[in-house]
């Protein structure tokens, strides 16, 4: 079976969470903190449910950017922390690009705080390099709606695809023919569409009628 070089394969992908930190959430204005916040934790549930590795890095943690948001983690507990100090852009940190090499996969799926500087770095050097990338906007805020549309824009034109949290999960469950498919939905109605669970509380109750 070809590959489709549009799609994500969830075989040869890492996700990358960078500088999800409290103090850096302050600065967000292009979404509400409570969307981003439900996004970064799907992600990072998603990744530990479909087995694609973790990797997450922190700018200046002791300093006024904060800890990373305790919930990734968490989440996904076999995600693998770097520490870094001093490289703005976390693909000049060695130890970071090593922790991917580590993995041997060729796909990025990157989200970062803030868009412009910790998801659109990384992104562009990675693609420099040969990786194919999945830039995940709607976990990423921004300081401003403009300075995100200006970054999709330079991202998209070096090549990477711009992605939002749903459709990423959607396109890595692939199927709900698969013993992960209620977990997948767990995390869908507890983090991004809660209407979803009435839905299936509905149709619950509508079958049980029938029987």
């Amino acid at each position: 079976m070809t590959s489709n070089t549009w799609m994500i394969d969830a075989d040869d992908a890492v996700l990358l969470l960078i500088d999800h930190q409290s103090g850096l959430f302050q600065l967000v204005r292009d979404m509400d903190y409570t969307t981003l916040r439900n996004n970064v934790i799907t992600l990072a549930k998603v990744a530990r449910i479909a087995n694609i590795p973790t990797i997450t890095t922190a700018s200046v943690p002791d300093g006024p950017n904060g800890p990373i948001i305790p919930e990734i983690h968490q989440s996904n507990p076999d995600a693998v922390h770097v520490p870094r100090s001093g490289p703005i852009n976390a693909w000049d940190h060695r130890p970071f690009v090593e922790a991917i090499e580590n993995t041997k996969r060729k796909t990025l799926l990157i989200a970062g705080t803030l868009t412009s500087i910790c998801m659109a770095l990384p992104a562009l050097s990675a693609l420099a390099e040969g990786y194919k990338v999945f830039c995940i906007v709607d976990a990423s805020g921004n300081l401003s709606q403009m300075a995100t549309d200006l970054t999709i824009a330079r991202v998209t034109q070096a090549g990477a695809m711009p992605i939002d949290t749903f459709a990423l999960m959607s396109e890595v469950m692939k199927t709900w023919d698969r013993p992960e498919a209620m977990d997948f939905a767990k995390v869908m109605v507890d983090h991004i569409v809660p209407a979803y669970g009435a839905l299936m509380d509905f149709h619950d109750a509508a079958q049980k009628s029938v029987k």
